[in-house]
Parts: structure tokens; sequence; C-alpha cells
């Protein structure tokens, strides 16, 4: 690997998310490249660190299902054989609430190229920022109040975080780069969340159509667990109501579901071509951004079915402004200073954090 960078970011992944050494086995299940999703290039950087390491690797080729059906046996039988399965596919995310993974315990990685597993993204600790996110997530937890707005109107509030009293609601598969803290119930929340550009999906299903382009800033009001309608251009408002209808037909579910939300924590996360050219990379890849937030709708469970997005939030946690217009704010979360003068590379990612999350040339999530 000549690449010091992209061999950094692999050993990030193997050695530190992966608790990976010498002689132990992974096994790598990597989706086609040809379905343009994740980059060959990935595959080869992270196998080729494995085994400079001493990991016996083995690789295998999964088919994808974009309704993700459940694993056949004899994958899992192969996962459980081995020290550590690394997902290098979109099934990863599809089961990472699926409590069966919990004793197998799999990685999913949420950087899909070789840049990304180079940049800060894949580079900054992966433990420093599983103790940011556990940081937050206590925050979360403890607030009396907590109000989300953004530049284009947002405006919703509530309690702090109902989360379980086993703790945070978590995922039953090791995530990495770890970017986001535990989604936040809805119970309890209320107000209005504008979605500009497009609604999507959330990468628990792949239906068509995936993204449902809106032509102007949608108003979506909701209160508690429950959606209570669109607002604002008649045509959208009018799409907004078919494809929440489609959706949950086409699973039998209540679209009109509002489960939880949450924001990205990792400012090293970025996504520099438009939104609007492949929204099912955008939706699996960019939310790591504190410039995003996203709500898990149109199903009572997380993800759910439907992913609405706010781009440039401030969360306000008893009034401190903890995400300002996008901008994580460590020194507002109690030991956030902490982390990150332990973790040169966390402090490099928020010095100088990345911009791009998937704007068009017009600098808002809108589809063209």
């Amino acid at each position: 690997m000549r690449n010091p960078d992209l061999h950094t970011g692999a050993e990030n992944l193997l050695l530190e998310c992966g608790g990976l050494k010498a002689g132990d086995r992974l096994l790598v299940l990597c989706e086609d490249p040809s379905l343009g999703y994740y980059d060959a290039d990935l595959c080869q950087a992270v196998v080729d660190c494995a085994r400079q390491h001493g990991i016996e690797t083995s690789i295998q080729t999964i088919p994808f299902d974009p309704m993700g059906g459940a694993l056949p046996d004899g994958l899992i039988a192969s996962m459980k054989s081995a020290d550590r399965t690394l997902f290098l596919s979109r099934t990863g995310d599809q089961i990472r609430f699926d409590a069966g993974m919990s004793d197998i315990r799999p990685i999913m990685s949420y950087v899909v190229d070789a840049s990304m597993l180079a940049s800060g993204f894949g580079r900054a600790d992966y433990f420093g920022f599983v103790a940011l996110k556990d940081a937050v997530n206590a925050l979360m937890a403890t607030a009396t109040r907590t109000q989300v707005t953004c530049p284009l109107g947002t405006d919703f509030s509530g309690p702090g975080a109902a989360y379980p009293k086993a703790g945070a609601s978590d995922v039953s598969v090791a995530r990495f780069p770890m970017s986001v803290f535990a989604p936040v119930p809805a119970q309890g929340f209320s107000g209005t969340l504008i979605q500009d550009g497009f609604l999507v999906g959330t990468g628990s299903k792949f239906y068509e159509p995936y993204g449902c382009t809106l032509r102007e800033p949608l108003a979506i009001h909701f209160k508690d667990n429950t959606l209570t309608g669109f607002s604002g251009h008649q045509m959208d408002v009018h799409c907004a109501t078919m494809h929440y209808e489609a959706v949950g037909k086409m699973f039998d579910l209540d679209p009109m579901t509002m489960h939880s939300w949450h924001a990205g924590i990792h400012p090293g996360c970025a996504y520099p071509a438009p939104a609007y050219e492949n929204y099912e990379r955008w939706s699996g890849s960019a939310f790591g951004n504190p410039r995003l937030l996203h709500f898990h709708t149109c199903g009572d469970y997380a993800p759910g079915e439907i992913s609405l997005n706010v781009l440039d939030p401030t969360i306000r946690v008893d009034g401190v402004a903890v995400w300002d217009k996008g901008v994580l704010r460590p020194e507002t979360i109690p030991g956030g200073v902490e982390i990150l003068d332990r973790h040169p590379s966390i402090k490099a990612v928020f010095d100088a954090p990345e911009l791009q999350v998937g704007q068009g040339s017009n600098g808002r999530l809108s589809a063209k």
C-alpha cells in the first residue's frame, strides 16, 4: 500500500475498530463494484493492509438484495467462524438494527471508496469518536429541553432524549467510522422541519423511486410520533403525500409515523458530488457530517423507510447551541475538549471541517 494516509485509515478500521491482530481471521463481504456504490480500490486497500499485519483474510462477493432479505444460513455460519466480518456492502447497513447480529458484531463501513478511507474521515481515531458519541448521548439524555432550528425555518423542540432504561439505543453492527449519536426518540417532540430538495430512503430497503424531487423547500409538521401534514408548493405537497402513501402501501405500514432523529458528529465526513447524482450513495455516506440532521420516518422503527434531512441545524440543549448552523462545538459537550486533546487526529478534523455534503451548485440540497 503506497499511500500512507490510506494505510493509516485501513489500520484504524482493522486494528482499532476491528481489534484485529496477527493470526486473526477476517471475512470481507463485498458488494459488486459494478453497482456503483463501493469502489473496488477500497476492498483491495483493506485486504492489503490486513495481510501485511498477518491477519488471515478471505473475500466474498455477496449479492445485494434491495429489499434487505434475511442473510443465508451459510453466510451467517461463515461470519460466526471468523473473528470479525467487514461489510463493504449495503447489506451490512440493512441489518444494523438486527438483534441477531449482536453476538457476531460485524463491521459496517460507511467509507465507500479509497479516498474516503485516506481522508480525515477514515483516519481520525475510531475510539475517540466513540467517546465523543457517548458524551453526546449523555448530554442529550440529561437535557430538559432540546430545540432544533435551521436557516430555512426548521423549528421543533422537546425534552431530553427518552432513551430506554438500559441506555441509549444502538445498532447491532459496529459502524466505521463512528459518525452519529444514538437516535433521539420523537416522542415528546413537535414542530416543523424544512426539507429542501428531495425525500429519500433510509438504506433499509431500496425501492423505486428512491428519491422524490421537490421544487421548493417543503414544511413537514409533526407531533410526537406522527407526521401531521405538509405545506409549501402545491405540487410538492402532492408529491410528498403520494410518495409517503406509496411507500407505506409497499411495505404495509403506517406511512405518517415519525420514529427518531439524530445528527452527524464527524466533521471529516465529506460528500463532494451533488446528492441528486446518486441518492442511494448520498443517503448512506453523507449523514455523518454535523451539517446534516436526519429523521427516521415512514415506519415506527429505526431507520424507517423515508429519511428527512435538515441542512445546517442549530441544536440547542438547555439553551446552549451544541450545533450552531451545522458546526458541532465540542467545548459545549462535557468532556468534549478533553477528547480532542487526547486525540490530535480528531482535533485536526474539527479544526478544518469538511463543508461538502452533497449540495448542488446553488449551495443547497436541491435536486439540481
